[in-house]
């Protein structure tokens, strides 16, 4: 199904099944065809509506297409089928994103954007070194567990017990929202999850890579950013937004925008 946004560029709304049990839902922003795509993944209790108009707005300023879609357990997609393990980024990255670009992208050059567990799905990603990725935007990526994140969850917790939170997410993931919060704020607060750490594959990743945290980031410090700068195997370059939280895409959009078209613009040429 096609229809145009708000900003004029056309998208197509559509389903991939991926197996006898699983469907994803996934939207597409028609581009420059000498452009690479832009791969849009969102964050832990993110899905495509979450993004809100800001896919479609870096697609018209950079004229590169994208793709953003709902992982399995999220949004429009299927539930999971599976509980999760200290490796359900890894899972993502490694099994459900390579699908997803064999089966929309074969052979297309392409750049990823990733917010939170977004982010740090895209970065396993890269150092998997794919031909095709020509570049990584991180937004709150995490690279380890820090305190301030697991303070930070507890605190989601309270709001979501306390019944605001979830009618807010249940707008979003319909009957999957209890399923898909619990198995979040248990997995980050679990004693098993704590060690969870994927600095060791940050030198893989040879593409460039633009690193944006909020300084006020609720669930992480530039401690994240530093790490991934520092343990980059190609260029990376940091952009701390000053009185930013979680969503510097959202709280800043303007700005975000401008930071990440510059970016794109320099590993296209």
């Amino acid at each position: 199904m096609e229809r145009t946004g708000g900003g004029g560029v056309d998208f197509l709304m559509s389903i991939l099944k991926l197996d006898e049990q699983s469907n994803l839902y996934y939207e597409e922003f028609a581009g420059k065809a000498d452009r690479p795509h832009l791969i849009f993944l969102h964050e832990g209790l993110g899905c495509v509506e979450l993004w809100r108009d800001f896919p479609e707005r870096l697609c018209q300023r950079t004229g590169c297409p994208g793709l953003v879609y709902d992982r399995l357990g999220y949004g429009k997609s299927s539930p999971l089928q599976q509980r999760r393990t200290i490796t359900y980024l890894h899972n993502s990255a490694l099994v459900e994103l390579p699908q997803v670009i064999e089966a929309l992208l074969p052979g297309r050059p392409f750049v990823l954007i990733g917010h939170s567990d977004g982010g740090s799905i895209s970065l396993i990603f890269g150092a998997e070194q794919s031909p095709h990725l020509k570049g990584i935007i991180t937004v709150a990526a995490h690279v380890f567990v820090e305190q301030i994140s697991v303070e930070g969850i507890k605190k989601a917790t309270e709001a979501f017990t306390e019944g605001k939170l979830k009618k807010g997410l249940s707008r979003y993931h319909g009957a999957k929202t209890e399923a898909l919060f619990q198995a979040w704020s248990a997995t980050w607060q679990s004693p098993w999850f704590a060690s969870w750490n994927i600095e060791y594959l940050l030198s893989a990743i040879s593409v460039p890579l633009l690193v944006l945290q909020g300084r006020d980031d609720p669930y992480g410090t530039d401690a994240q950013v530093q790490a991934i700068v520092a343990g980059a195997g190609g260029r990376a370059t940091p952009a701390l937004l000053e009185d930013c939280g979680h969503a510097p895409h959202q709280e800043f959009p303007g700005l975000a925008l401008d930071l990440m078209t510059c970016y794109i613009n320099s590993i296209i040429g």
